[in-house]
């Protein structure tokens, strides 16, 4: 995911630079450019998070559900003397 927020956030330093290169005109366009391409990576971090979040709750939902079976030899290894 650091790849694609390197490459937002280059492509919106380039937008501002290249309104300086002209002198000021392309602000207009380049600000508003560089703030979307910004809300985008924004949005994409932000979902691929959520749906880790989901990824792990289901695992450990899972892991509750199933519950443990201990056979005889297990009881005598976990008993402490």
């Amino acid at each position: 995911m650091w790849g694609l927020t390197t490459v937002v956030g280059a492509f919106a330093l380039a937008l501002v630079l290249m309104s300086f290169a002209f002198m000021g005109g392309a602000v207009i366009v380049a600000v508003p450019l560089a703030l979307l391409a910004v809300a985008v990576a924004l949005a994409v971090d932000v979902r691929r998070r959520r749906n880790q979040v989901v990824d792990v709750q289901s695992h450990r939902e899972a892991a509750e559900s199933d519950p443990v079976e201990f056979t005889a030899r297990d009881r005598q290894t976990l008993t402490s003397e």
